[in-house]
Formats: structure tokens, sequence, C-alpha cells
């Protein structure tokens, strides 16, 4: 599953309540100011994502013509051109690699910003924040599907992607991660 730039903050804040959570760390700032520094790490990967996303997607414009010519599958063409335009972006296309290095990443900022402190193994705190996102993608499509029944058993009817269904599909969303203890 690939985050969703409003999921950030979502995932932020269940980073942070994990590390509040852990007995060997001490925050030594907000709970604010931590998970304003661990959103903008994530901003910044989904940033460098999106960039990578763009460029595949000019690259298939370009051919168009050819792709159309020879029928091939356009999203089967999009991930192979993905994997290998990748390590040019930054980006870790397996997705428990993609989340340990994030992992080190975040704790490398808080560390080096004084955010957080804590005297075991470096190891053991990213385990913390890599955990955390394990958690919330693994329970992405599980509350995906609750939210989405939620919205279509309503008795007024939405449209998938208007404004209203999508205000509503988030506030749906937040308030199942809250009733799981995510943030």
């Amino acid at each position: 599953m690939r985050l969703k730039p409003n999921q950030s903050r979502l995932v932020a804040g269940k980073i942070v309540k994990d590390l509040i959570n852990a007995p060997f760390i001490k925050l030594l700032k907000d709970k604010e100011s931590v998970m304003d520094a661990v959103e903008k790490i994530i901003k910044e990967h989904l940033e460098q994502e999106r960039a990578l996303d763009n460029k595949v997607k000019e690259i298939i414009e370009e051919h168009y013509e050819d792709i159309e010519m020879q029928q091939a599958d356009e999203r089967q063409l999009f991930f192979m051109i993905k994997k290998r335009l990748a390590p040019e972006f930054g980006i870790i296309m397996n997705y428990d690699d993609r989340y340990s290095d994030l992992s080190h990443k975040i704790l490398d900022e808080l560390y080096e910003e004084y955010l957080i402190d804590y005297e075991v193994n470096d190891n053991q705190v990213k385990n913390v924040i890599f955990k955390a996102f394990k958690d919330y993608i693994s329970s992405y499509d599980e509350i995906d599907d609750i939210v989405y029944e939620k919205i279509k058993n309503m008795k007024k009817d939405l449209v998938p992607g208007s404004l209203e269904y999508e205000i509503l599909y988030e506030r749906l969303f937040k308030e199942e991660l809250i009733r799981r203890g995510f943030i």
C-alpha cells in the first residue's frame, strides 16, 4: 500500500504515539514538534515518489502511440518503468525496505534535532517506528473497507471523488483510527 499525502499526518501521529508509549524513549520537546518533524520526512518522501510517478507518466505519454499499437498493458508498463527509474529518484520499491529506510531517516532526524532521547540500541527505536508504519499499513485496507461500507449504507447517495464524499471519507477514516487507538 502506498501512502497518500493526506495520510502523512495520520501516520506521523501513529509513530509519535508509539514513541511516547515506548518505555525506553523520552520526548525532549512537545508532541506536536515531534509529529511535525516526522510528517516533514514522510511528505518529502511522498514528494520524491510523486516526481517519479510524473516522470513515468511523461514517458508513457511520449510513447503513447507505440503503446497503443503494441496493445501493451499500461499498468504493467508503468510499474516496469517506475522500477527502472526508482533508484534515480531515491525510491525503494520494496515496501518493507522502504519503510525501514524511512524509519532510519525519521530516527536520525528526531535524534539530531534533539526531539527524542533514549539509552538503548538505535535499532530498538527504529523498530518502534517501523512497526508503527506496518501497523498503520496493515490496518489501512480494513479501515478503508469499513468506511466504504458506512458511506454506501447512508441514505444520501454520494459520488466517489466528489468533495462531499472525500470530506466524509476522511472524517470517518479518522474516527476509525481513533477508535482503534492509532491517534
